[in-house]
């Protein structure tokens, strides 16, 4: 009983089993069925709305085609437009160039005859030159070479007759230009400055009270003047002028000791060696303290500075020096005033022209010394106590032709005013002459000079040509010939003046 239930329950278990089998199975297939008639559903929705814009795309493709077609049919009719009206132009220019060809063959035909006529005439006038030319030198005497070295020379004359003028008016130009701006600047210069005029003094006197003196420095067979003449190095001159005597030496330093000295042993009295010996030390150190003096003096007018004790000295000395009678220290003054007056005028560097203007003949004061020009004696002292270069360039170049700077010009610019305004040097006679002979010899080397004549102390040449072989155009190229020769072989301070003078005369008798 208990088996016939268990197994009725397996069974309806297993009924139950296969019944919820069967109907899971048929559920799960219609709900399947269900699905897949909706994606057909949608699927064909899909489908039919591809077809829908696959129309709308060839329709708008259509559509686009037939525009592009429209735009490229009238672009076509556009280009085709163009090319006809190209081709128009081409044809229009073919027909000028087919034209222009024609003319310019029927030119070259003409132009050939031309060519033809053109050598057949130049044969003719050919013919015809040597003709003349033959007959014109039957005429004149003179062959084709000879005629062109003629016109040659003649024009060859003529251009120097234009170069001289033309060199005159410019030369006459710059040079009034140059003499108005030298004078100004010259001018106010030395209206700074106004300087005595000296003589020269190679010798010194000394007078004397009474004749009896000069046997006094005699002395007992010649002991006082031997002792003199040994101290001071000084020749004693004793001669039969009166109540004085005469102290003779280049070294105006030694002269003057001896000139001290001399008047100390005349005012004192007692004239023996051992007096004088003793004298001239006194003076000789008297004389030092007042170079001395001098120097400092000099040093405190002109207001320079960086000189020292020893140039100080030196620049004392030169008061005992002179050159062509002129006293080289007031010369050195002068040029120191005149450079610095030139300095500021033209925009120079016054402070170095003035002291190498003051400084610029110091070497004289050494000359009796040390062996040498005394620009370089000069320079090497300014050097050793420590004077600027550029101020010891101008103190040894103020003799040369070439300097280094502005100020070089200026201070040998100044030194040659100083030099050579009227009253500053006085030559010897022999010097003078030999000067105003070298001039006239100068001037009378040229062709065409008549006389010659040297004035002014030598400052002008007067040069009178003649006429008849010199005109007025090679006057004024002699003068410039005579200056360049002065200026390459003479020496000279200072400048020289040359005028050529060149006068026509007439002269016709009435009888």
């Amino acid at each position: 009983m208990n088996t016939t239930i268990i197994v009725t329950a397996l069974l309806s278990i297993l009924v139950g089993l296969l019944l919820g089998t069967v109907v899971g199975y048929f559920y799960k297939w219609l709900l399947n069925f269900k699905r897949r008639e909706e994606a057909k559903e949608e699927a064909q929705v899909i489908l039919d709305t591809a077809k829908n814009k696959e129309r709308d795309i060839i329709l708008e493709a259509k559509e686009e085609a037939i525009k592009i077609r429209s735009a490229g049919q009238a672009e076509i009719r556009e280009r085709r437009s163009e090319v006809n009206k190209i081709e128009n132009r081409l044809s229009f220019r073919e027909e000028k160039i087919d034209q222009k060809s024609t003319e310019i063959e029927k030119k070259e035909r003409d132009l050939n005859q031309k060519e033809t006529e053109i050598n057949k005439a130049s044969d003719e006038v050919e013919t015809i030159r040597r003709s003349q030319v033959e007959k014109m030198e039957e005429i004149a005497n003179l062959t084709i070479s000879e005629a062109q070295t003629q016109l040659l020379d003649q024009a060859e004359h003529d251009i120097q007759r234009e170069i001289s003028i033309l060199y005159r008016d410019i030369g006459r130009k710059a040079d009034l230009e140059a003499e108005n701006k030298a004078r100004e600047v010259i001018g106010i210069a030395i209206q700074k400055l106004a300087s005595d005029v000296v003589s020269e003094a190679t010798l010194t006197t000394v007078p004397l009270p009474s004749d009896e003196l000069k046997g006094r420095l005699i002395g007992r067979e010649g002991r006082n003047i031997r002792a003199i003449e040994k101290a001071t190095g000084v020749d004693l001159l004793i001669d039969e002028v009166p109540e004085v005597v005469t102290l003779s030496c280049f070294d105006p330093i030694r002269r003057e000791i001896a000139r001290l000295s001399v008047t100390k042993l005349i005012a004192d009295g007692r004239i023996h060696p051992a007096r004088i010996e003793e004298v001239v030390e006194k003076s000789t150190d008297e004389l030092t303290k007042t170079i001395g003096k001098i120097g400092q003096d000099t040093i405190l007018d002109t207001r320079v500075r960086g000189v020292n004790p020893e140039l100080s000295n030196l620049l004392g000395r030169l008061q005992y020096r002179f050159s062509y009678g002129e006293n080289v220290l007031t010369h050195s003054i002068e040029v120191a005033y005149i450079a610095a007056a030139i300095a500021a005028e033209i925009g120079g560097d016054v402070k170095v022209s003035k002291l190498g203007g003051l400084l610029h003949d110091i070497g004289k004061s050494l000359t009796h010394e040390v062996e040498g020009p005394h620009a370089e004696i000069g320079a090497n002292v300014a050097e050793k106590n420590n004077i600027p270069k550029h101020v010891c360039a101008t103190i040894r170049e103020h003799h040369d032709d070439d300097h280094s700077s502005v100020e070089s010009y200026i201070v040998a610019a100044a030194d040659a005013i100083s030099a050579a305004r009227p009253g500053a040097r006085r030559d010897t006679v022999e010097q003078y002459i030999k000067r105003m002979e070298a001039l006239e010899d100068v001037a009378g080397s040229f062709d065409g000079v008549e006389k010659c004549f040297a004035v002014h102390a030598g400052r002008e040449v007067r040069v009178m040509v003649e006429p008849e072989s010199i005109d007025d155009l090679e006057a004024n190229k002699m003068a410039i010939g005579i200056v360049k020769k002065i200026e390459e072989e003479l020496a000279y301070p200072g400048q020289i003046k040359v005028t050529v003078i060149r006068e026509s005369r007439s002269i016709e008798y009435a009888r």
